[in-house]
């Protein structure tokens, strides 16, 4: 019983966007610029604390493997606007000052 149950919640509570959405067609066009940042804002919320929250004591400097690489792989994802060479770019950057240091 109590699967039925949470069957149908689930199932109405889905329902209810396609149903919502049918209403606010107009409301959508407007909201679809803004969407275009979800994915980039989702990634930073992972990203970013990786930058700032260690284990231990916060290091922000020139001797921050994970801020380095980030900041490199940024400028490579600016410059170039390719994924793949974005993710080889962060991760060589990072390897490269964790084996120098």
């Amino acid at each position: 019983m109590v699967v039925v149950v949470g069957g149908l919640a689930t199932f109405a509570l889905r329902a209810s966007f396609i149903f919502l959405f049918e209403q606010l067609g107009d409301l959508l066009a407007r909201l679809e610029p803004v969407l275009d940042y979800v994915p980039a804002a989702v990634l930073a919320a992972l990203v970013a604390p990786s930058f700032v929250a260690l284990d231990g004591p916060a290091t922000v400097g020139l001797a921050s493997e994970q801020l380095l690489a980030g900041v490199g792989a940024f400028v490579v994802a600016w410059v170039t606007e390719n994924m793949l060479a974005t993710i080889v770019a962060g991760m060589a950057i990072f390897w490269a000052v964790r084996f120098v240091a």
